[in-house]
């Protein structure tokens, strides 16, 4: 998942060692913060479990994480993500078909010719049709698409970093603005009884701003490098790549009338995708049955042998079998938090430490708290059911909207999805892509920085305008 021969020095461990530190530290904390839970109630008209945030205890916990159950976390953490992972498994699967049958070599080809001239504005659009992606929820489901943007913008002569950051600060970018993402705004809206999506326009606007500062940023960095390639995070491998250019391959791929089906039938997935999650409720299921059936549509449109197919579609899922256990390694923190009863804990000493604190003050302390406990649970949802029942009564009793609430978690959630290392998403996107992640941090750290800075200051005035409803 990191490139070989890399400088010798200070170097991030394997992802897998990463989470099972990550993993030690939660067994050391269990043993210094006191377990603790708050009441808990199930809405039968929502099915959502809501917090009591007048009935906490401390507790002892009668379960602590023994020896055996640090490694059986692992397990579980896999097979909770199942989902996602076998969505992934099949998404890999039915591209690698179309990319083994020339069909996405063609279309690259055909498109830089298009491009020609036009190289900035493909990098502006390719980062605004991923932070579309973004803004409906795709987090992992946008993965297996950032591969295929990165061999459109890497064969016109950018390097990798460039093109994985176009796509992934696109889906950063769209995730936290949080437009019509159901999974940090809709729950986070259903939880303080807000009509979902509503403060669409503030939103709207937030996402114009963050996709303003990121494509100045990557086209700065993308024009100094290409104009000096020494300037380059990756110097080495761009050398190389532009000494063996890709260009050449592609021409000898015939753009062919079934070829083009087949990239329209790839359109109409990622359509289809989007319209199913927010039209027609579907979830993780649903989408791995759209690739399972775009797998057997290419067969078809494509002519191909059905069992060499298959055999196509196992090893493309194959590769990216270590990236499903970079996800299911990342939930298994969040299983030993749980069992450790220590979350419950942190929340009920945050409300405490705010509530007799001014709401600018407030707004800046949730905020750099929810970056921080997204460093143990990824989960935007997940995250929501925990944090926002302490974070609505919090706001209502400092005069602070329930809506500038649902925006302080969303600004606060996303962007370190795409950041801090126990991501499993992020890891999975690196692992495809072959960046390391101490390069990523070495392109992004500034820009996630600046997107914060600019979050805080719109909720700021989100906060003195009163962004409702309340």
């Amino acid at each position: 998942m990191f490139k070989k021969g890399e400088k010798k020095g200070f170097s991030f461990p394997h992802v897998y060692i990463m989470f099972l530190l990550v993993m030690l530290l939660v067994v050391i904390l269990s043993w210094i913060v006191p377990s603790g839970e708050y009441e808990r109630t199930v809405d039968p008209k929502t099915g959502i479990t809501k917090l009591n945030t007048d009935v906490f205890h401390y507790i002892q916990n009668k379960n602590p994480i023994s020896f055996m159950d640090f490694f059986t976390a692992l397990h579980n953490g896999v097979v909770q993500s199942a989902d996602i992972i076998v969505m992934l498994l099949f998404a890999s699967g039915a591209l690698y078909i179309l990319e083994k049958s020339g069909a996405i070599a063609a279309g690259i080809h055909k498109l830089l010719q298009i491009a020609e001239g036009k190289e900035k504005l493909i990098i502006i659009a390719l980062l605004t049709l991923f932070s579309i992606l973004g803004t409906i929820g795709f987090g992992e489901g946008g993965i297996p698409f950032i591969p295929l943007a990165m061999a459109v913008i890497m064969g016109m002569g950018y390097d990798r970093i460039t093109a994985f950051a176009t796509s992934t600060i696109g889906l950063a970018i769209g995730f936290t603005s949080g437009v019509v993402n159901f999974y940090t705004t809709g729950v986070s809206q259903t939880i303080v009884g807000l009509p979902i999506y509503s403060g669409l326009i503030f939103r709207i606007v937030s996402l114009i701003v963050f996709l303003i500062i990121s494509a100045i940023y990557i086209l700065r960095y993308a024009n100094k490098t290409k104009a000096d390639v020494t300037k380059s995070i990756v110097r080495d491998e761009y050398i190389e790549q532009l000494d063996h250019t890709k260009k050449a391959e592609y021409e000898e791929e015939v753009f062919t009338w079934p070829r083009k089906v087949a990239l329209i039938g790839l359109v109409a997935v990622l359509i289809g995708s989007a319209f199913g999650a927010i039209r027609l409720g579907w979830g993780m299921p649903e989408l791995s049955s759209i690739y399972a059936i775009y797998a057997i549509f290419l067969i078809i449109v494509l002519r191909l042998n059905p069992s060499d197919a298959a055999e196509t579609f196992g090893i493309g899922a194959a590769r990216l079998l270590p990236t499903g256990l970079a996800i299911g390694f990342a939930r298994s923190v969040m299983i030993l938090m749980d069992q450790a009863k220590i979350i419950d804990t942190a929340v009920h000493a945050l409300s405490g430490m705010l509530s007799h604190t001014g709401s600018i003050i407030t707004l800046l302390v949730l905020f750099t708290v929810v970056i921080f406990f997204n460093f143990f649970v990824v989960s935007g949802s997940g995250k929501a059911m925990i944090l926002m029942p302490i974070m609505g009564p919090l706001g209502k009793i400092l005069g602070i909207n329930q809506q500038v609430m649902v925006v302080v978690y969303q600004f606060g959630d996303g962007f370190t999805n795409y950041l801090w290392p126990t991501s499993g998403g992020l890891m999975a996107a690196l692992g495809m892509s072959n960046v390391s992640y101490s390069d990523w941090v070495k392109f992004s750290l500034k820009l996630f920085l600046l997107l914060h800075f600019a979050a805080f200051i719109l909720i700021v005035i989100a906060n003195s305008i009163g962004l409702g409803p309340n």
